[in-house]
């Protein structure tokens, strides 16, 4: 009985172990910026990271406005001002835009997603970094 009590909690110190791991990947990917690879123009729908406290690790969706020195001036398609009377406009720099990723055709009863993986979530009007922590039923 004692070695089953011992196997159980080795194997929650590895889940443990693995979730802080990803964590903190995923903790230094949302603090990064991007290599700006490509610069892009008036008109381009894009996604744009948020540094502020408590969105960061997210992307919102986006079209740019105006190019000024070094910043963007961009448009959100999902956040609005305080008083809601329009979609939220804002100043960003070249590092914190990324391309939309492509479309994909599949559904999602079709993926088979796996303890661990890391992937993107919409929630909150914006796209967040995470990874499976555990898995309920099928």
């Amino acid at each position: 009985m004692a070695l089953t009590n011992v196997s159980v909690n080795n194997s929650e110190q590895r889940h443990q172990s693995k979730i802080e791991k990803l964590s903190k990947e995923i903790d230094s990917i949302a603090m990064k910026t991007q290599q700006i690879a490509k610069l892009f123009q008036k008109d381009d729908e894009v996604e744009v990271a948020s540094h502020t406290i408590g969105f960061i690790g997210s992307y919102y969706e986006v079209t740019i406005v105006s190019i000024e020195a070094y910043h963007y001036k961009i448009k959100y398609k999902t956040l609005l001002t305080d008083d809601k009377s329009a979609p939220l406009e804002e100043l960003v720099t070249l590092g914190e835009v990324r391309p939309v990723p492509p479309h994909q055709l599949e559904t999602m009863s079709g993926n088979k997603f796996r303890l661990y993986d890391k992937v993107d979530v919409f929630s909150n009007d914006g796209w967040w970094f995470g990874f499976i922590s555990g898995i309920i039923g099928e």
